[in-house]
């Protein structure tokens, strides 16, 4: 066991995001070709990615396949990305892991063969390879991390690949348009491969079709898919969009060896779990809503979830990432709720709450609170309002959802 080598994937943040193949090629190279010792389904989208990985990775292994499942980010704990058969990895056995991708990040380095330091998403990619190849899973179940054309997950060639959403996120990465967007994420087709499409704007789908075309890959839309009768596990209207697409994938994978039955896949969809998507705690005499909702298209679904539910009385707690559009956010949100919180999440990339609650028009007449300690807020929160609701973002729910534990 190597206890620093986490420290090390850690200290690979500070070099941001950098998007693009060839260092990811040359690292897959000099570790073996981990990526392709096993089969695996390649999903993308704006929203409802990890939602679906999650549903596809659940129905697996209700088929009795050893699965593993890679997704981006985590809550609280980094072991939460990698999971093998239902179970997250191990902390020695990740350690070792990421110690065999920096022994080779180093020799990549010290021959002049990476154009850029390693970054930490894709030594983590990297790493998740390595202890899906060495667990010998039957297939893996892997959710892009941003876009998906350069994305590092995107080396390999998988069964079946999924775009679930197109909406505006990244746009400093991904482009400024919904086409630019649907240009990147279409980037996972790969020839003859089926792509699944859930429900997408008539722009991206044309760009999404165009490029299946091209290479020759069968384009199949989740809506034709019939859903059982069943009440699904994961709450909101939107994760019937994503059950779609999830079944949609498990149908693609039936003929490539991964049969599964109808009996299988219900339990799947009335079991799973997906921690912080529209999930409830009890803290005191309060109800907590807790939702990853990060970007305008989460908040919509979200701010959907809360009229449905009667939950427009709720406090919001609303904290968010500099580089995300939370005017878009509280446009939506605001409506729905009684009155706002505003936080720092505990990161560099996060906006300020002063910052963040000067974005509230004077004409929302909302009571507006600034308590730039996400804990303190949620204190102040639950002894105050009956129904408090949290989101903004992944980096201000994982830490309150641990104390909310």
């Amino acid at each position: 066991m190597t206890p620093d080598s986490i420290a090390w994937l850690f200290s690979l943040e500070r070099l941001g995001i950098k998007l693009g193949l060839e260092n990811m090629a040359k690292l897959m190279a000099a570790l073996g070709g981990p990526h392709h010792r096993f089969p695996s389904v390649l999903i993308a989208g704006t929203n409802g990615k990890g939602s679906v990985t999650a549903m596809v990775d659940e129905a697996l292994r209700a088929g009795g396949f050893r699965s593993g499942r890679y997704t981006s980010p985590h809550l609280l704990r980094i072991e939460e990305r990698f999971v093998i058969d239902g179970r997250e990895i191990e902390t020695p056995a990740l350690e070792d892991a990421v110690h065999t991708v920096r022994r080779a990040v180093d020799a990549l380095l010290d021959r002049g063969e990476l154009e850029a330091p390693a970054t930490f998403f894709e030594c983590a990619t990297a790493a998740a390879f390595q202890l899906f190849a060495s667990a010998r899973v039957d297939i893996a179940v892997l959710e892009v991390g941003l876009g998906g054309r350069l994305d590092a997950t995107n080396v390999v060639t998988p069964l079946v690949c999924a775009i679930t959403t197109i909406d505006f996120d990244h746009q400093a990465q991904l482009g400024s348009t919904l086409r630019s967007i649907a240009a990147e994420k279409a980037g996972i087709i790969k020839p003859s491969v089926p792509v699944v499409i859930g429900r997408l704007p008539a722009d991206a789908q044309e760009v999404i079709r165009t490029t299946a075309r091209e290479a020759h890959a069968p384009v199949i839309n989740a809506d034709a898919a019939h859903p059982p009768e069943i009440e699904l596990s994961l709450p909101g209207a939107h994760q019937r969009d994503n059950a779609l697409v999830a079944l949609a994938i498990l149908r693609e994978l039936k003929p490539r060896g991964f049969a599964i039955d109808d009996r299988a896949v219900a339990h799947a969809l009335t079991t799973v779990r997906w921690p912080g998507r529209l999930e409830r705690f009890r803290r005191g005499d309060s109800d907590v809503l807790l939702d990853a909702a990060h970007n305008p298209a989460g908040a919509r679904a979200l701010a959907d979830y809360l009229r449905e539910s009667g939950w427009t009385d709720a406090t919001l707690v609303f904290g968010a990432m500099a580089d995300k559009d939370a005017r878009g956010m509280l446009d939506v949100l605001l409506p729905v709720t009684s009155r706002i919180i505003f936080t720092t999440a505990s990161t560099p990339r996060a906006e300020r709450a002063t910052a963040l609650a000067s974005l509230v028009p004077a004409t929302a007449a909302k009571t507006v609170e600034i308590i730039d300690d996400p804990a303190a807020a949620l204190s102040h929160a639950t002894s105050t309002s009956r129904r408090v609701v949290v989101a903004g973002s992944m980096f201000l729910i994982g830490p309150l959802r641990g104390i909310l534990r």
